[in-house]
């Protein structure tokens, strides 16, 4: 399925189970998701089916009632007693027939006979949570290591299921070169699923050697820059982290109200400069049952999170369910490594609560509940301002103050102080200029050692 969001979109229904241990805000939460990931997909989501149930059933994740529902829905079928009903009364019974149902999206995972026997019951392509992000992922990454790291996602999410493809082609689409029967087809699903795992071998292969090329051109980077100090934006996906990153750095970056708009992480340095240069990335944006394959394959995705000295957790305070965005949050950084990384909260998109008065009432319970958070909205230049102090002064907590002097002789030195350090105060006689500097320890001794040579 290669749809464009922004061509007519497509249209889908969503099937889910709720389990007696989900609540409903939960249920209603994931739903929610769900629809706006089919938004980015590209499909309009025009009916909801939900079911009650113990567990999921095991033929076909719904019950037999709930698949026949959506059958009768999808084809335009009127129940029996509805032949008889008013025009007017069986259009409310059942949906326009001008809208034909491309995609039955389910709200979990399931397994590969699950998802074939629904498709056969329902005469409909079935996409289930996870299939639905792969794709979105396929689409949207960009560089070859965001690419790489899909393509093995996606492989290892089709190699079970290839031999149910293989049992609802039928027989023909289990023969190879005019060869049928059961023997020839198990050994073509068989070849298939080798030549997949060929495939991701290779792939991590590439992975491997492009994430050793990305940490030496890092060192490279961070030797000849004198050391940049790095703070990464993490949080879940559409909470604002593109809009921050943009107001931050001054920097065109996409800002799209799409979930996983970007795979790729971007970096920019934070503007205005300051001393210690301070380096902003955005990385992907985390979501609610993301499967654990994209987690691992992810991980070089994230891995500015592992490399940054600080970690702006980029939280929607106008969402309801943002406490359960933040616990996602907090358990993928555990998962990869990241949860020893030092971190701010930042309480974004505080503009769309209600009027000043509510919004003043939440700043005030966010910041008693969480303790140094920052609650702002990025569209609002003071806010942002006082967050970029606050990350200025994280890493100027360590700086000491010098004073260092210049004599005019080697006055082509200027561009190295102000490169490296902030400079206080400047002061001059007739031998030379008086410097007062605040910088890292051995940067200052490094220009102290320069300027001894050159005295």
């Amino acid at each position: 399925m290669q749809r464009d969001a922004t061509e007519n979109p497509g249209t889908a229904v969503v099937a889910a189970v709720q389990l007696p241990n989900v609540s409903d805000f939960e249920f209603e939460a994931s739903l929610a998701e769900l629809r706006e990931l089919a938004k980015t997909l590209g499909l309009q989501v025009v009916h909801t089916f939900t079911q009650k149930r113990s567990g999921f059933d095991t033929t076909a994740y719904l019950g037999a009632g709930k698949r026949e529902e959506i059958r009768r829905y999808v084809h335009d079928i009127p129940e029996a007693d509805e032949w008889d009903a008013p025009p007017e009364a069986r259009a409310t019974a059942i949906r326009p027939s001008a809208q034909e149902i491309d995609v039955i999206l389910v709200d979990h995972e399931i397994s590969p006979s699950q998802a074939r026997n629904l498709e056969k019951e329902t005469g409909c392509e079935v996409m289930d949570r996870t299939m639905v992000i792969l794709e979105i992922f396929h689409r949207n990454a960009r560089s070859r290591a965001a690419k790489a790291q899909v393509e093995i996602a996606r492989l290892g999410y089709m190699a079970p299921r290839l031999r149910e493809a293989a049992k609802l082609a039928g027989p023909q689409g289990r023969q190879r070169s005019g060869v049928g029967g059961r023997g020839a087809g198990e050994s073509h699903t068989e070849m298939d699923r080798r030549k997949i795992r060929d495939r991701i071998a290779e792939l991590q292969l590439e992975i491997t050697a492009m994430e050793a090329e990305r940490k030496t051109q890092r060192a490279r980077r961070q030797e000849r820059q004198g050391g940049l100090a790095g703070v990464a934006l993490v949080g879940y996906t559409n909470a604002g982290k593109s809009t921050l990153m943009r107001a931050l750095t001054g920097s065109e970056v996409l800002v799209a109200n799409k979930l996983f708009a970007t795979l790729d992480t971007t970096v920019r340095t934070l503007y205005p400069e300051s001393v210690p240069r301070v380096l902003v990335s955005d990385t992907v944006g985390f979501i609610k049952n993301l499967p654990h394959g994209l987690v691992a394959s992810f991980k070089s995705t994230l891995d500015e999170a592992l490399d940054a000295e600080l970690l702006l957790h980029v939280i929607d305070a106008s969402d309801p369910g943002f406490e359960r965005q933040l616990e996602v949050t907090d358990q993928v950084l555990e998962e990869i490594g990241a949860h020893e990384v030092p971190r701010l909260r930042v309480f974004n998109k505080i503009d769309h609560v209600g009027d000043a008065d509510e919004q003043a009432a939440m700043a005030a319970a966010l910041h008693e509940k969480y303790p140094g958070c920052i609650v702002m909205s990025a569209r609002r230049p003071d806010e942002v301002a006082q967050l970029r102090r606050r990350i200025v002064a994280f890493f100027q907590k360590d700086l000491v103050e010098a004073e260092l002097f210049l004599p005019w002789s080697a006055q082509q030195l200027r561009k190295d102080i102000y490169a490296s350090c902030e400079v206080i105060e400047e002061r001059a006689d007739e031998d030379g200029a008086f410097f007062r500097l605040r910088g890292e320890q051995a940067t200052i001794e490094v220009l102290r050692e320069q300027f001894a040579e050159v005295g």
